[in-house]
């Protein structure tokens, strides 16, 4: 099978289509054909070696946390899968590779496919929607009728937030630009705040909760969260809770107790509560986000798709920043 493989860490350069042996599931595990998966910015910051800190992996390493395929073979212990279903699912942490013709996946993380989505829609879908969704009902633990800003709107955790965020019944704030204006109030946001002429820190106030998906506006975001409010960050650096609990060593929790001091203070004095989120894969989830999707409640949105052969091009485009969205590459 192909897959793409890096050796080292680095950038577009050290990306290679290789030929491998397809994978053997274990008796707890599904063999999937992989039709598409999508890109996260999880996957060039896992190239980048920016997260060597805080997850070891091992070289040769097979990139891709998003898949949408069909069930190949089935393990001796699992259930409610067959051979010929149609699925999709957000890879676990220590075994990703989904940027392959073929990938293993425990069942537990695996949900079917709902079958008015594509392959190529199923794929943008896991790690983005279980973010938000997380985020906002778990971390945050928002009720129907509070109020979030969620940033980047526009973007591919943004634009599947907003809508997580109206299934939840909350009323929803985002940043976008000016052309990304139209797109964002038509999956739900109510108030829109263009980052280009407004300052979102002059325009907003008593919220109830920040879902920052950038990280460079942490300090700011405590502008307009009223106290006992929470900010949820998924783009910054982590924090002690999230180190301690990952089990990073005592060096490298040290130098975030440092690199963070200045927002824990601030955060302490505002009375507002900081939670760093590193989602989880979650095949219940899911399958809850595969039901509003098939409900026609919830449709990513696709920036763009690339064949696999041209899978690096989908890195740059991915690292330009600029995505409306989801990107997706076509395996089959």
């Amino acid at each position: 099978m192909r897959a793409l493989v890096i050796h080292r860490y680095g950038g577009p350069d050290v990306l290679h289509l290789e030929t491998l042996r397809e994978p053997i599931p274990g008796p707890r595990d599904l063999l999937i054909t992989v039709h598409a998966a999508s890109l996260n910015p999880i996957d060039f910051k896992i190239r980048q070696g920016k997260l060597h800190q805080v997850e070891r992996y091992r070289f040769p390493l097979l990139l891709g946390c998003d898949v949408a395929g069909v069930v190949a073979q089935v393990g001796a212990d699992v259930t409610g899968f067959a051979v010929g279903d149609e699925v999709f699912a957000r890879l676990e942490k220590h075994r990703m590779g989904g940027l392959a013709e073929m990938v293993v996946a425990d069942a537990s993380v695996v949900a079917r496919k709902p079958a008015a989505l594509s392959f190529i829609e199923a794929a943008a879908l896991p790690l983005a929607g279980l973010t938000a969704l997380q985020a906002l009902e778990e971390v945050a633990e928002l009720r129907p009728g509070q109020r979030v800003l969620i940033h980047a709107g526009a973007g591919g955790v943004g634009t599947l937030a907003i809508q997580i965020a109206r299934l939840l019944e909350l009323e929803v704030a985002t940043t976008t630009s000016t052309r990304n204006i139209d797109l964002v109030r038509s999956l739900g946001a109510t108030t829109i705040v263009d980052y280009t002429k407004q300052d979102f820190t002059k325009e907003l106030k008593d919220l109830d909760a920040v879902f920052d998906t950038l990280g460079e506006t942490e300090l700011q975001d405590l502008a307009v969260v009223k106290p006992g409010g929470v900010v949820v960050g998924i783009g910054g650096l982590p924090d002690e809770e999230f180190a301690r609990a990952r089990k990073v060593s005592l060096p490298v929790r040290l130098a975030l107790r440092v690199l963070t001091a200045r927002r824990r203070r601030a955060y302490a004095k505002a009375g507002v509560r900081f939670r760093y989120l590193f989602m989880r894969p979650d095949g219940a989830q899911l399958g809850r986000l595969g039901a509003w999707a098939q409900q026609g409640a919830l449709k990513p949105v696709i920036h763009a798709i690339f064949p696999f052969a041209e899978v690096k091009a989908a890195f740059e485009e991915l690292e330009r920043g600029r995505a409306r969205g989801k990107i997706v590459v076509q395996i089959q």
